[in-house]
């Protein structure tokens, strides 16, 4: 379970273009505050990370983690180079995690995490990450669970909640009938149990998990040659898990 920031870091939006008068006004107050210089034809943007958001996004983290008998929280990072940004990310999963003795923490920083979670990702459990490391992360996993088509996805907030396939959109293979609909399904399932309806939930991961084990009615992306004339339109594969379902 990936559990990502939304809301800052290198995401904020905050950007200026190289040469503009503001990018040349922020390089020289840096170095005039730091002494550090930057290079005068550099585009800047800003880093931005929190004590709140990364308090709260923590805290859920390791909620998920209790309320779902998870054993494990780890926390990525890259606090030995950005020690006041990635630092404080840090410093505040450490100060929550000692609230929650009944959970395991572990920190990782981000590029050793990442090369793990390819060799053995069985190692890992529930990990909670700055927003720009979830995003390459949360694609990463996709990837070793079969691809973003069976990936799902959940942003919450504070009493409002939005389900939806990691994969966006999917434009390339509209009309086509080849979409795999699964991110979305278990997307759905992810809803159901947000809602309290754990049993219905629980049953249509279990459909779909028993459609793909079967291999028989499952899109081109789930195929060992991956363009196969005996893959599934998006449509077939909806009937097969609907039909598990009713069974």
């Amino acid at each position: 379970m990936v559990v990502r920031e939304a809301t800052e870091d290198a995401y904020t939006g905050i950007e200026l273009e190289q040469g503009s008068p503001a990018a040349a006004e922020l390089i020289a107050f840096i170095e005039r505050t730091t002494g550090t210089r930057i290079r005068e034809d550099s585009g800047l943007s800003i880093k931005a990370i929190s004590e709140g958001a990364s308090e709260r996004i923590v805290r859920f983290a390791f909620a998920y983690a209790r309320s779902h008998g998870r054993r494990t929280v780890t926390a990525g990072h890259k606090a030995n180079i950005m020690k006041r940004s990635d630092g404080l990310f840090l410093e505040t999963a450490r100060r929550v995690a000692v609230e929650h003795p009944d959970v395991g923490f572990e920190e990782r920083i981000i590029d050793n995490l990442a090369m793990q979670l390819v060799q053995r990702p069985q190692g890992y459990d529930v990990l909670v990450l700055p927003n720009q490391y979830g995003d390459i992360v949360s694609d990463l996993c996709g990837g070793l669970v079969g691809g973003r088509g069976v990936a799902p996805g959940a942003d919450l907030g504070d009493g409002r909640a939005v389900f939806e396939a990691t994969h966006g959109t999917a434009d390339r293979y509209r009309g086509l009938h080849r979409a795999n609909p699964m991110a979305l399904m278990l997307s759905g399932a992810l809803l159901l149990r947000h809602l309290g309806e754990t049993e219905a939930g629980d049953r249509l991961e279990a459909a779909v998990a028993g459609v793909i084990a079967e291999g028989r009615v499952v899109t081109a992306d789930l195929k060992p040659a991956g363009e196969n004339p005996t893959a599934a339109t998006t449509a077939e594969v909806r009937d097969a898990v609907v039909a598990r379902v009713a069974a």
